[in-house]
Protein backbone atom coordinates (compact mmCIF):
# COMPACT_ATOMS: atom_id res chain seq x y z
CA UNK A 1 0.00 0.00 0.00
CA UNK A 2 1.11 3.77 -0.78
CA UNK A 3 1.85 5.37 2.36
CA UNK A 4 3.19 8.37 1.34
CA UNK A 5 4.21 10.33 -1.41
CA UNK A 6 6.58 13.64 -0.87
CA UNK A 7 7.79 15.40 -3.79
CA UNK A 8 10.32 18.93 -4.04
CA UNK A 9 10.96 20.44 -6.98
CA UNK A 10 9.16 18.62 -9.43
CA UNK A 11 7.81 20.47 -12.75
CA UNK A 12 5.33 23.02 -11.13
CA UNK A 13 5.47 21.57 -7.49
CA UNK A 14 7.65 23.12 -5.40
CA UNK A 15 6.44 21.33 -2.18
CA UNK A 16 4.24 18.58 -1.61
CA UNK A 17 3.42 16.28 0.86
CA UNK A 18 0.77 13.44 0.76
CA UNK A 19 -0.20 10.58 3.50
CA UNK A 20 -2.80 8.00 1.61
CA UNK A 21 -4.96 5.74 3.26
CA UNK A 22 -6.31 2.24 2.79
CA UNK A 23 -9.72 2.24 0.67
CA UNK A 24 -11.18 4.41 -2.81
CA UNK A 25 -8.58 7.96 -2.41
CA UNK A 26 -9.82 10.34 -5.21
CA UNK A 27 -8.59 13.39 -6.46
CA UNK A 28 -10.41 16.07 -8.58
CA UNK A 29 -9.49 19.46 -9.57
CA UNK A 30 -9.81 21.68 -12.50
CA UNK A 31 -9.00 20.65 -15.98
CA UNK A 32 -4.89 21.76 -16.10
CA UNK A 33 -4.33 22.03 -12.07
CA UNK A 34 -1.80 19.17 -12.27
CA UNK A 35 -3.56 15.68 -11.29
CA UNK A 36 -1.90 14.38 -14.33
CA UNK A 37 2.13 15.50 -12.73
CA UNK A 38 1.26 13.79 -9.29
CA UNK A 39 1.17 10.48 -11.43
CA UNK A 40 4.19 11.95 -13.55
CA UNK A 41 6.38 12.22 -9.98
CA UNK A 42 5.14 8.75 -8.83
CA UNK A 43 5.92 7.10 -12.32
CA UNK A 44 9.37 8.80 -11.93
CA UNK A 45 9.88 7.61 -8.32
CA UNK A 46 9.00 3.97 -9.48
CA UNK A 47 11.37 4.04 -11.95
CA UNK A 48 8.96 4.27 -15.37
CA UNK A 49 10.37 5.80 -18.57
CA UNK A 50 8.37 9.49 -18.94
CA UNK A 51 9.30 13.05 -19.92
CA UNK A 52 12.55 14.05 -19.38
CA UNK A 53 11.86 17.54 -18.17
CA UNK A 54 10.70 16.66 -14.69
CA UNK A 55 12.66 19.25 -12.41
CA UNK A 56 11.23 22.34 -11.85
CA UNK A 57 12.38 25.44 -13.44
CA UNK A 58 14.97 27.26 -11.27
CA UNK A 59 15.94 24.50 -9.19
CA UNK A 60 18.83 22.53 -9.32
CA UNK A 61 17.37 19.18 -8.43
CA UNK A 62 13.72 17.60 -8.33
CA UNK A 63 13.25 15.09 -5.98
CA UNK A 64 10.52 12.36 -4.99
CA UNK A 65 10.29 10.00 -2.26
CA UNK A 66 7.15 7.23 -1.80
CA UNK A 67 7.04 4.70 1.45
CA UNK A 68 5.01 1.92 1.01
CA UNK A 69 3.25 -0.84 3.43
CA UNK A 70 4.50 -4.08 3.31
CA UNK A 71 3.03 -6.90 4.70
CA UNK A 72 4.13 -10.53 5.12
CA UNK A 73 4.67 -12.25 2.27
CA UNK A 74 4.19 -9.51 0.11
CA UNK A 75 5.89 -10.07 -3.45
CA UNK A 76 8.20 -7.12 -3.33
CA UNK A 77 9.81 -8.78 -0.42
CA UNK A 78 11.24 -11.22 -2.68
CA UNK A 79 12.41 -8.71 -5.49
CA UNK A 80 14.19 -6.97 -2.88
CA UNK A 81 15.85 -10.25 -1.85
CA UNK A 82 16.54 -10.90 -5.30
CA UNK A 83 17.78 -7.42 -5.98
CA UNK A 84 20.47 -7.86 -2.55
CA UNK A 85 18.22 -5.47 -0.18
CA UNK A 86 17.73 -6.42 3.26
CA UNK A 87 14.09 -4.90 4.70
CA UNK A 88 13.38 -5.48 8.60
CA UNK A 89 10.38 -3.85 8.72
CA UNK A 90 7.36 -2.95 7.17
CA UNK A 91 8.43 0.30 5.62
CA UNK A 92 9.70 0.08 1.99
CA UNK A 93 11.00 3.73 1.06
CA UNK A 94 11.67 4.86 -2.05
CA UNK A 95 13.63 7.81 -3.24
CA UNK A 96 14.85 9.24 -6.38
CA UNK A 97 16.64 12.21 -7.37
CA UNK A 98 16.87 14.39 -10.74
CA UNK A 99 18.93 16.83 -11.44
CA UNK A 100 18.70 19.60 -13.91
CA UNK A 101 21.31 18.23 -16.23
CA UNK A 102 19.49 15.36 -16.35
CA UNK A 103 21.31 12.77 -13.75
CA UNK A 104 19.01 10.13 -12.16
CA UNK A 105 19.66 8.48 -8.84
CA UNK A 106 17.89 6.15 -6.86
CA UNK A 107 17.71 5.06 -3.27
CA UNK A 108 15.99 2.04 -1.64
CA UNK A 109 15.84 2.71 1.98
CA UNK A 110 18.99 4.63 2.06
CA UNK A 111 20.98 2.28 -0.80
CA UNK A 112 22.03 2.96 -3.89
CA UNK A 113 19.74 1.59 -6.43
CA UNK A 114 19.12 0.87 -10.02
CA UNK A 115 16.46 1.72 -12.30
CA UNK A 116 15.75 -1.59 -12.93
CA UNK A 117 15.22 -2.73 -10.03
CA UNK A 118 12.85 -0.09 -8.99
CA UNK A 119 10.62 -1.18 -12.26
CA UNK A 120 11.11 -4.60 -10.97
CA UNK A 121 9.74 -3.10 -7.54
CA UNK A 122 6.77 -1.39 -9.63
CA UNK A 123 5.30 -4.44 -11.23
CA UNK A 124 4.33 -5.72 -7.22
CA UNK A 125 3.66 -2.54 -5.65
CA UNK A 126 1.51 -0.25 -8.53
CA UNK A 127 -0.64 -0.71 -11.25
CA UNK A 128 -1.64 1.98 -13.34
CA UNK A 129 -4.95 2.39 -15.65
CA UNK A 130 -6.20 4.69 -17.63
CA UNK A 131 -9.34 5.12 -20.35
CA UNK A 132 -6.75 4.94 -22.99
CA UNK A 133 -5.16 1.64 -21.17
CA UNK A 134 -2.33 -0.37 -23.77
CA UNK A 135 -0.90 -2.07 -20.88
CA UNK A 136 -2.61 -5.32 -21.21
CA UNK A 137 -6.16 -4.50 -21.44
CA UNK A 138 -6.13 -3.48 -24.75
CA UNK A 139 -2.86 -5.31 -26.11
CA UNK A 140 -4.30 -8.69 -27.72
CA UNK A 141 -0.96 -9.92 -26.90
CA UNK A 142 -1.30 -9.24 -23.30
CA UNK A 143 -4.85 -11.35 -22.92
CA UNK A 144 -3.65 -14.88 -22.49
CA UNK A 145 -1.60 -13.91 -19.62
CA UNK A 146 -4.57 -12.11 -17.76
CA UNK A 147 -6.97 -15.19 -18.67
CA UNK A 148 -4.51 -17.10 -17.26
CA UNK A 149 -3.93 -14.69 -14.08
CA UNK A 150 -7.58 -15.61 -13.89
CA UNK A 151 -7.97 -19.28 -14.09
CA UNK A 152 -5.02 -19.90 -12.21
CA UNK A 153 -3.05 -21.87 -14.42
CA UNK A 154 0.29 -21.21 -13.17
CA UNK A 155 1.34 -24.92 -12.64
CA UNK A 156 -0.47 -26.08 -15.96
CA UNK A 157 1.85 -24.01 -17.94
CA UNK A 158 4.93 -24.82 -15.75
CA UNK A 159 3.68 -28.63 -16.65
CA UNK A 160 3.35 -27.38 -20.84
CA UNK A 161 6.76 -25.67 -20.43
CA UNK A 162 8.59 -28.42 -19.43
CA UNK A 163 7.04 -30.88 -21.69
CA UNK A 164 8.19 -28.00 -24.85
CA UNK A 165 11.65 -28.11 -23.17
CA UNK A 166 11.54 -32.03 -23.76
CA UNK A 167 10.59 -31.73 -27.16
CA UNK A 168 12.58 -28.89 -28.83
CA UNK A 169 15.82 -30.89 -26.89
CA UNK A 170 14.76 -33.91 -28.80
CA UNK A 171 14.36 -32.44 -31.82
CA UNK A 172 17.59 -30.64 -31.46
CA UNK A 173 18.63 -34.24 -30.55
CA UNK A 174 17.34 -35.31 -33.98
CA UNK A 175 17.99 -32.78 -36.23
CA UNK A 176 21.97 -32.68 -35.36
CA UNK A 177 21.74 -36.60 -35.76
CA UNK A 178 20.36 -36.32 -38.94
CA UNK A 179 23.20 -33.61 -39.81
CA UNK A 180 25.94 -35.57 -38.75
CA UNK A 181 24.79 -38.68 -40.46
CA UNK A 182 23.88 -36.42 -43.89
CA UNK A 183 27.76 -34.92 -43.61
CA UNK A 184 28.93 -39.10 -43.25
CA UNK A 185 27.29 -39.74 -46.23
CA UNK A 186 28.57 -37.08 -48.24
CA UNK A 187 31.98 -38.03 -47.60
CA UNK A 188 31.23 -41.99 -47.38
CA UNK A 189 33.62 -42.68 -50.05
CA UNK A 190 36.35 -40.46 -49.07
CA UNK A 191 36.01 -42.37 -46.12
CA UNK A 192 36.29 -45.71 -47.03
CA UNK A 193 39.48 -45.06 -49.15
CA UNK A 194 41.01 -43.29 -46.61
CA UNK A 195 40.87 -46.02 -44.06
CA UNK A 196 41.66 -48.54 -46.16
CA UNK A 197 45.02 -46.55 -46.68
CA UNK A 198 45.67 -45.51 -43.23
CA UNK A 199 44.60 -49.59 -42.57
CA UNK A 200 47.11 -51.10 -44.82
CA UNK A 201 49.94 -48.77 -43.75
CA UNK A 202 48.96 -48.99 -39.78
CA UNK A 203 51.12 -46.54 -38.52
CA UNK A 204 52.68 -46.07 -34.96
CA UNK A 205 53.25 -43.41 -32.71
CA UNK A 206 57.24 -41.95 -32.55
CA UNK A 207 57.39 -44.36 -35.94
CA UNK A 208 58.32 -41.68 -38.38
CA UNK A 209 61.14 -40.58 -36.10
CA UNK A 210 62.89 -43.83 -36.18
CA UNK A 211 62.23 -44.42 -39.35
CA UNK A 212 64.15 -41.39 -40.11
CA UNK A 213 67.18 -41.91 -38.00
CA UNK A 214 67.49 -44.87 -39.41
CA UNK A 215 67.50 -43.48 -42.94
CA UNK A 216 69.97 -41.26 -42.26
CA UNK A 217 71.98 -43.80 -40.48
CA UNK A 218 72.08 -46.17 -43.67
CA UNK A 219 72.91 -42.91 -45.88
CA UNK A 220 75.83 -42.17 -44.02
CA UNK A 221 76.99 -46.07 -43.22
CA UNK A 222 79.80 -46.27 -45.50
CA UNK A 223 81.89 -43.81 -44.67
CA UNK A 224 80.82 -44.38 -41.06
CA UNK A 225 81.80 -48.23 -41.50
CA UNK A 226 84.85 -47.58 -42.88
CA UNK A 227 85.90 -45.25 -39.71
CA UNK A 228 84.68 -47.36 -37.30
CA UNK A 229 86.27 -50.39 -38.81
CA UNK A 230 89.77 -48.50 -38.43
CA UNK A 231 89.11 -47.60 -34.83
CA UNK A 232 88.21 -51.24 -34.03
CA UNK A 233 91.37 -52.72 -35.36
CA UNK A 234 93.62 -49.54 -33.32
CA UNK A 235 91.37 -50.84 -30.46
CA UNK A 236 92.40 -54.99 -31.15
CA UNK A 237 94.24 -57.43 -30.20
CA UNK A 238 97.00 -55.70 -33.29
CA UNK A 239 96.41 -52.63 -31.19
CA UNK A 240 96.22 -50.85 -28.23
CA UNK A 241 94.57 -54.33 -26.54
CA UNK A 242 98.03 -55.79 -27.66
CA UNK A 243 100.11 -53.15 -27.01
CA UNK A 244 98.72 -52.75 -22.96
CA UNK A 245 98.32 -56.65 -22.51
CA UNK A 246 102.53 -56.97 -23.36
CA UNK A 247 103.11 -53.86 -21.26
CA UNK A 248 100.84 -55.58 -18.15
CA UNK A 249 103.27 -58.66 -19.14
CA UNK A 250 106.54 -56.60 -19.10
CA UNK A 251 105.59 -55.58 -15.50
CA UNK A 252 103.97 -58.26 -13.94
CA UNK A 253 107.44 -59.73 -14.29
CA UNK A 254 109.21 -56.88 -12.67
CA UNK A 255 106.88 -56.29 -10.20
CA UNK A 256 108.36 -59.08 -7.59
CA UNK A 257 111.95 -57.08 -8.03
CA UNK A 258 110.27 -53.98 -7.56
CA UNK A 259 109.42 -53.88 -4.14
CA UNK A 260 105.52 -53.15 -4.92
CA UNK A 261 106.62 -49.66 -6.84
CA UNK A 262 104.37 -51.14 -9.77
CA UNK A 263 101.28 -52.03 -8.08
CA UNK A 264 99.31 -49.09 -9.07
CA UNK A 265 100.43 -48.59 -12.33
CA UNK A 266 99.35 -52.83 -13.29
CA UNK A 267 95.88 -51.78 -11.53
CA UNK A 268 95.31 -48.70 -13.71
CA UNK A 269 96.13 -50.62 -16.63
CA UNK A 270 93.92 -53.38 -15.37
CA UNK A 271 90.98 -50.99 -15.38
CA UNK A 272 92.35 -49.51 -18.84
CA UNK A 273 92.44 -52.95 -20.64
CA UNK A 274 88.37 -53.34 -18.56
CA UNK A 275 87.37 -49.85 -20.42
CA UNK A 276 89.49 -50.38 -23.75
CA UNK A 277 86.97 -53.94 -24.06
CA UNK A 278 84.30 -51.74 -22.99
CA UNK A 279 84.81 -49.69 -25.50
CA UNK A 280 86.03 -52.60 -28.33
CA UNK A 281 82.53 -53.99 -27.73
CA UNK A 282 80.69 -50.78 -28.33
CA UNK A 283 82.77 -50.34 -31.62
CA UNK A 284 81.49 -53.91 -32.62
CA UNK A 285 77.68 -53.27 -32.10
CA UNK A 286 78.29 -50.20 -33.84
CA UNK A 287 79.98 -51.91 -36.61
CA UNK A 288 76.82 -55.00 -36.87
CA UNK A 289 74.44 -52.30 -36.62
CA UNK A 290 76.30 -50.36 -39.61
CA UNK A 291 76.49 -53.84 -41.63
CA UNK A 292 73.19 -53.37 -43.53
CA UNK A 293 71.58 -54.51 -47.09
CA UNK A 294 70.86 -51.71 -49.29
CA UNK A 295 67.30 -53.16 -49.74
CA UNK A 296 66.70 -52.32 -46.15
CA UNK A 297 67.22 -48.51 -46.94
CA UNK A 298 65.25 -48.49 -49.85
CA UNK A 299 62.18 -50.58 -47.57
CA UNK A 300 62.83 -47.58 -44.60
CA UNK A 301 62.53 -44.85 -47.02
CA UNK A 302 59.64 -46.12 -48.82
CA UNK A 303 57.64 -46.65 -45.69
CA UNK A 304 58.76 -43.18 -44.15
CA UNK A 305 57.78 -41.69 -47.55
CA UNK A 306 54.66 -43.14 -47.43
CA UNK A 307 53.60 -42.26 -43.58
CA UNK A 308 55.08 -38.56 -44.18
CA UNK A 309 52.76 -38.45 -47.81
CA UNK A 310 49.24 -39.30 -45.72
CA UNK A 311 50.21 -36.66 -43.10
CA UNK A 312 50.48 -34.25 -45.34
CA UNK A 313 47.20 -35.66 -47.33
CA UNK A 314 45.26 -35.37 -44.27
CA UNK A 315 47.00 -32.24 -43.02
CA UNK A 316 48.00 -33.79 -39.83
CA UNK A 317 51.37 -35.05 -37.47
CA UNK A 318 52.53 -38.15 -38.72
CA UNK A 319 52.16 -39.08 -35.19
CA UNK A 320 48.38 -38.43 -35.32
CA UNK A 321 48.01 -40.41 -38.11
CA UNK A 322 46.96 -43.32 -35.71
CA UNK A 323 44.45 -41.48 -33.62
CA UNK A 324 42.96 -39.63 -36.86
CA UNK A 325 42.10 -43.26 -38.30
CA UNK A 326 40.31 -43.94 -34.99
CA UNK A 327 38.46 -40.35 -35.79
CA UNK A 328 37.74 -41.95 -39.89
CA UNK A 329 36.40 -45.41 -38.37
CA UNK A 330 33.99 -44.10 -35.83
CA UNK A 331 32.56 -41.86 -38.21
CA UNK A 332 32.25 -45.27 -40.99
CA UNK A 333 30.56 -46.69 -37.71
CA UNK A 334 28.55 -43.92 -37.16
CA UNK A 335 27.25 -44.24 -41.22
CA UNK A 336 26.58 -47.82 -40.59
CA UNK A 337 24.74 -47.41 -37.03
CA UNK A 338 22.56 -44.10 -38.19
CA UNK A 339 19.66 -45.86 -39.35
CA UNK A 340 19.48 -47.74 -35.83
CA UNK A 341 19.95 -43.82 -34.03
CA UNK A 342 17.83 -41.78 -36.09
CA UNK A 343 14.97 -44.64 -35.19
CA UNK A 344 15.80 -44.07 -31.83
CA UNK A 345 15.69 -40.10 -31.83
CA UNK A 346 12.42 -39.93 -33.83
CA UNK A 347 10.89 -42.13 -31.73
CA UNK A 348 11.48 -40.48 -28.72
CA UNK A 349 10.71 -37.13 -30.79
CA UNK A 350 7.39 -38.57 -30.93
CA UNK A 351 6.80 -39.54 -27.31
CA UNK A 352 8.05 -36.04 -26.58
CA UNK A 353 5.41 -34.63 -29.45
CA UNK A 354 2.89 -36.44 -27.43
CA UNK A 355 4.03 -35.58 -24.14
CA UNK A 356 3.61 -31.86 -24.81
CA UNK A 357 0.91 -32.18 -27.16
CA UNK A 358 -1.08 -33.90 -24.11
CA UNK A 359 -0.04 -30.83 -21.48
CA UNK A 360 -1.24 -28.27 -23.63
CA UNK A 361 -4.61 -30.03 -24.37
CA UNK A 362 -4.90 -29.59 -20.77
CA UNK A 363 -3.88 -26.44 -20.72
CA UNK A 364 -6.39 -25.12 -23.41
CA UNK A 365 -9.35 -27.14 -21.54
CA UNK A 366 -8.73 -24.90 -18.78
CA UNK A 367 -8.28 -21.84 -20.76
CA UNK A 368 -11.57 -22.46 -22.64
CA UNK A 369 -13.33 -23.17 -19.09
CA UNK A 370 -11.82 -20.12 -17.39
CA UNK A 371 -13.02 -18.31 -20.88
CA UNK A 372 -16.65 -19.10 -20.25
CA UNK A 373 -16.19 -17.85 -16.30
CA UNK A 374 -14.55 -14.81 -17.38
CA UNK A 375 -17.71 -14.32 -20.01
CA UNK A 376 -20.19 -14.92 -17.49
CA UNK A 377 -18.43 -12.43 -15.09
CA UNK A 378 -18.21 -9.43 -17.22
CA UNK A 379 -21.82 -9.70 -18.30
CA UNK A 380 -22.53 -9.75 -14.66
CA UNK A 381 -20.47 -7.08 -14.03
CA UNK A 382 -21.37 -4.51 -17.70
CA UNK A 383 -24.87 -4.88 -16.82
CA UNK A 384 -24.40 -2.43 -13.56
CA UNK A 385 -22.81 -0.33 -16.09
CA UNK A 386 -25.63 0.24 -17.90
CA UNK A 387 -24.06 -1.93 -21.00
CA UNK A 388 -26.39 -5.01 -20.60
CA UNK A 389 -26.80 -5.14 -24.01
CA UNK A 390 -23.23 -5.47 -24.97
CA UNK A 391 -21.30 -8.43 -25.70
CA UNK A 392 -17.92 -9.77 -24.01
CA UNK A 393 -16.44 -13.34 -25.67
CA UNK A 394 -13.09 -14.45 -25.04
CA UNK A 395 -11.89 -15.98 -27.74
CA UNK A 396 -9.04 -18.78 -27.35
CA UNK A 397 -8.54 -20.06 -30.85
CA UNK A 398 -5.57 -22.73 -32.01
CA UNK A 399 -2.10 -20.79 -32.51
CA UNK A 400 1.48 -21.92 -32.76
CA UNK A 401 3.08 -24.07 -30.66
CA UNK A 402 5.35 -22.83 -28.44
CA UNK A 403 6.08 -22.91 -24.42
CA UNK A 404 3.07 -21.58 -23.33
CA UNK A 405 0.96 -23.94 -25.36
CA UNK A 406 -1.04 -23.91 -28.17
CA UNK A 407 -3.61 -21.07 -27.67
CA UNK A 408 -4.26 -17.67 -28.88
CA UNK A 409 -6.52 -15.62 -26.72
CA UNK A 410 -8.51 -11.83 -27.56
CA UNK A 411 -10.92 -9.91 -26.06
CA UNK A 412 -13.47 -9.01 -28.43
CA UNK A 413 -17.14 -7.27 -27.65
CA UNK A 414 -19.98 -6.38 -29.31
CA UNK A 415 -21.76 -3.07 -28.04
CA UNK A 416 -25.07 -3.77 -29.12
CA UNK A 417 -27.04 -7.50 -30.20
CA UNK A 418 -26.20 -8.20 -33.63
CA UNK A 419 -23.48 -5.37 -33.98
CA UNK A 420 -20.15 -7.22 -35.35
CA UNK A 421 -17.52 -8.24 -32.72
CA UNK A 422 -13.87 -6.92 -32.40
CA UNK A 423 -11.65 -5.69 -30.88
CA UNK A 424 -12.21 -3.42 -27.63
CA UNK A 425 -9.96 -0.71 -28.62
CA UNK A 426 -11.56 -0.88 -31.91
CA UNK A 427 -15.35 -1.37 -31.41
CA UNK A 428 -16.27 0.59 -28.23
CA UNK A 429 -16.05 4.09 -28.01
CA UNK A 430 -14.46 5.93 -25.26
CA UNK A 431 -16.93 6.08 -22.64
CA UNK A 432 -17.75 2.26 -23.64
CA UNK A 433 -14.55 1.70 -23.24
CA UNK A 434 -13.71 2.90 -19.64
CA UNK A 435 -16.57 1.02 -18.86
CA UNK A 436 -15.49 -2.14 -20.68
CA UNK A 437 -11.78 -1.69 -18.99
CA UNK A 438 -13.20 -1.21 -15.41
CA UNK A 439 -15.29 -4.52 -15.48
CA UNK A 440 -12.50 -5.99 -16.89
CA UNK A 441 -10.12 -5.04 -14.13
CA UNK A 442 -12.82 -5.94 -11.07
CA UNK A 443 -12.81 -9.71 -13.10
CA UNK A 444 -9.23 -10.03 -12.95
CA UNK A 445 -7.71 -8.81 -10.03
CA UNK A 446 -6.75 -11.03 -7.71
CA UNK A 447 -6.55 -11.08 -4.32
CA UNK A 448 -2.64 -9.51 -4.09
CA UNK A 449 -1.76 -7.91 -0.54
CA UNK A 450 -0.64 -4.42 -0.81
CA UNK A 451 -0.90 -3.83 -4.52
CA UNK A 452 -2.06 -0.12 -5.05
CA UNK A 453 -4.67 0.37 -8.43
CA UNK A 454 -4.34 3.90 -10.01
CA UNK A 455 -7.12 4.79 -12.53
CA UNK A 456 -6.56 7.83 -14.50
CA UNK A 457 -9.80 9.49 -15.58
CA UNK A 458 -10.92 5.73 -16.28
CA UNK A 459 -14.49 7.50 -15.94
CA UNK A 460 -14.28 9.64 -18.70
CA UNK A 461 -17.40 10.07 -21.12
CA UNK A 462 -19.93 8.96 -18.19
CA UNK A 463 -22.52 10.49 -16.24
CA UNK A 464 -25.14 10.25 -14.26
CA UNK A 465 -26.31 6.67 -12.76
CA UNK A 466 -23.47 4.94 -15.46
CA UNK A 467 -20.89 7.53 -13.30
CA UNK A 468 -22.37 6.21 -10.18
CA UNK A 469 -21.80 2.49 -11.02
CA UNK A 470 -18.16 3.67 -11.92
CA UNK A 471 -17.76 4.52 -8.58
CA UNK A 472 -19.34 1.97 -7.07
CA UNK A 473 -17.03 -1.09 -9.10
CA UNK A 474 -13.89 1.38 -7.77
CA UNK A 475 -15.21 1.33 -4.39
CA UNK A 476 -15.65 -2.42 -4.86
CA UNK A 477 -12.05 -2.70 -5.53
CA UNK A 478 -10.80 -0.88 -2.94
CA UNK A 479 -12.44 -3.11 -0.65
CA UNK A 480 -9.32 -4.24 1.66
CA UNK A 481 -6.99 -2.72 -0.31
CA UNK A 482 -6.36 0.99 -2.39
CA UNK A 483 -7.50 2.44 -5.31
CA UNK A 484 -6.44 5.92 -6.47
CA UNK A 485 -8.65 7.37 -8.96
CA UNK A 486 -7.75 10.78 -10.62
CA UNK A 487 -11.53 11.96 -11.38
CA UNK A 488 -13.75 14.69 -13.10
CA UNK A 489 -17.21 12.34 -12.00
CA UNK A 490 -18.88 14.31 -8.86
CA UNK A 491 -20.63 10.83 -8.86
CA UNK A 492 -17.34 8.55 -8.59
CA UNK A 493 -15.55 11.68 -6.11
CA UNK A 494 -18.44 11.22 -3.57
CA UNK A 495 -17.83 7.91 -3.17
CA UNK A 496 -14.64 8.30 -1.99
CA UNK A 497 -13.24 7.24 1.20
CA UNK A 498 -10.56 9.98 1.05
CA UNK A 499 -10.57 13.08 -1.31
CA UNK A 500 -7.84 15.50 -1.90
CA UNK A 501 -8.35 18.19 -4.62
CA UNK A 502 -5.45 19.29 -6.61
CA UNK A 503 -5.31 23.07 -6.75
CA UNK A 504 -3.11 25.81 -9.33
CA UNK A 505 -1.95 29.21 -8.21
CA UNK A 506 -0.41 31.57 -10.16
CA UNK A 507 1.41 34.69 -9.48
CA UNK A 508 3.28 37.24 -11.37
CA UNK A 509 6.61 35.09 -11.35
CA UNK A 510 5.43 31.59 -10.82
CA UNK A 511 2.75 28.46 -11.32
CA UNK A 512 2.36 26.38 -8.61
CA UNK A 513 0.39 23.06 -8.05
CA UNK A 514 -0.41 22.20 -4.90
CA UNK A 515 -2.57 18.98 -3.12
CA UNK A 516 -4.91 19.19 -0.15
CA UNK A 517 -7.27 16.83 1.69
CA UNK A 518 -11.21 17.59 2.06
CA UNK A 519 -12.69 18.07 4.93
CA UNK A 520 -16.59 17.51 5.34
CA UNK A 521 -17.67 20.77 4.12
CA UNK A 522 -14.89 21.09 1.58
CA UNK A 523 -15.75 18.04 -0.10
CA UNK A 524 -19.39 19.54 -0.28
CA UNK A 525 -18.25 22.57 -1.91
CA UNK A 526 -15.61 20.61 -4.45
CA UNK A 527 -18.35 18.12 -5.51
CA UNK A 528 -20.77 21.05 -5.76
CA UNK A 529 -17.89 22.94 -8.23
CA UNK A 530 -18.28 19.48 -10.23
CA UNK A 531 -21.65 19.43 -10.52
CA UNK A 532 -22.43 23.37 -11.35
CA UNK A 533 -18.83 24.67 -12.70
CA UNK A 534 -17.46 28.06 -11.48
CA UNK A 535 -21.07 29.15 -9.75
CA UNK A 536 -21.85 26.95 -6.87
CA UNK A 537 -25.78 27.49 -6.48
CA UNK A 538 -27.53 26.01 -3.13
CA UNK A 539 -29.08 23.34 -5.68
CA UNK A 540 -25.56 22.19 -6.42
CA UNK A 541 -24.48 22.16 -2.85
CA UNK A 542 -27.63 20.63 -2.11
CA UNK A 543 -27.08 17.79 -5.06
CA UNK A 544 -23.10 17.30 -3.87
CA UNK A 545 -24.71 16.47 0.05
CA UNK A 546 -27.49 14.34 -1.69
CA UNK A 547 -24.27 12.34 -3.56
CA UNK A 548 -21.95 11.88 -0.12
CA UNK A 549 -25.31 11.20 1.98
CA UNK A 550 -27.50 9.40 -0.15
Amino acid sequence: MLRALEIRDMLIIDRLELDFQPGLNVLTGETGAGKSILLDCLGFVLGWRGRADLVRQGASQGEVTAVFDLGDGHPARAVLQDAGFDLDDSDLILRRVNTADGRKTAWINDRRATGEVLRSLSDTLVELHGQHDDRGLLNPRGHRDLLDSFAGTAPLIADVRAAWRSRASAERALAAAMDRLAEVKAEEEFLRHAVAELDMLQPEAGEEAKLDSERRLMQAAEKIRSDVDRASQALGYDGAEGLLGQAVRWLEGASDKAEGRLDAALSALDRALIELGEAQAGVETCLDALAFNPADLEDVEERLFAIRALARKHSVAPDNLGPFADDLRARLTMLNDGASELKSLRTAVATAKTGYDAAAKTLTDARSSAARQLDRAMAAELEPLRMERAVFHTEVTVGEPGPDGTDDVQFVVATNPGAPAGPLNRIASGGELSRFLLALKVCLTQAEAGLTLIFDEIDRGVGGATADAVGRRLASLARGGQVLVVTHSPQVAALGQHHWQVQKTQTADETLTRVVPLSADERVSEIARMLAGDRITDAARAAAAALLHP
